[in-house]
């Protein structure tokens, strides 16, 4: 699709985007490729995938697994969440080109840990924020200063991260995600 093309062009050159299109038109493309591209040209580069519930990001990881293993390329995705097992936590940490993840383990288990992830953060290309519709009233306004905090410990690792959202319903994808977000 004609947005598809783009959202990924816009994000390889560095900007932010929001995709706001329907259900079922391929959205997940609008932000895997773009990100998937980058951390095969740069070895270094990682990405952060962020969704608002534990089980959906339970749900993207295997399309993501599929996607990568399709490509060629081995790329380590790996869930950090409140299931995730202590061993497989540091290697998320040490190894980690992309990680999936929910607002809560980054407020409490990542961003306060930002040292422990220096190299990540130092990589780091991408932020997507996949349903960032329900990232709205109090709960939206959270997650602005929890965004805050990542530019911030993301700059100070020395890295400017492109934002990617998607949404398929919001009426205002542009406010919304330069107020969440914190960017023009």
């Amino acid at each position: 699709y004609s947005h598809q093309v783009q959202a990924i062009a816009a994000a390889r050159r560095g900007r932010h985007v929001i995709v706001a299109t329907p259900t079922a038109s391929g959205k997940s493309y609008c932000f895997h490729l773009p990100v998937l591209q980058a951390l095969s040209e740069d070895p270094s580069a990682t990405a952060l995938f962020l969704y608002p519930t534990k089980a959906l990001s339970r749900d993207q990881e295997q399309s993501l697994l599929t996607m990568i293993e399709q490509s060629g390329l081995a790329l380590p995705s790996l869930v950090f969440d409140g299931d995730t097992p202590g061993d497989t936590r540091r290697v998320a940490r040490e190894k980690g080109r992309i990680i999936l993840t929910n607002p809560d383990m980054l407020h409490a288990g990542i961003l306060p840990n930002h040292t422990k992830w220096a190299s990540f953060f130092q990589g780091l290309r991408y932020v997507v924020f996949d349903e960032m519709h329900t990232y709205r009233g109090v709960f939206g306004s959270h997650m602005a200063l929890v965004v805050a905090r990542l530019r911030r410990l993301a700059a100070f690792h020395g890295a400017k991260p492109t934002f990617i959202g998607a949404t398929a319903t919001i009426g205002n994808p542009l406010e919304h995600g330069s107020r969440l977000l914190g960017v023009p």
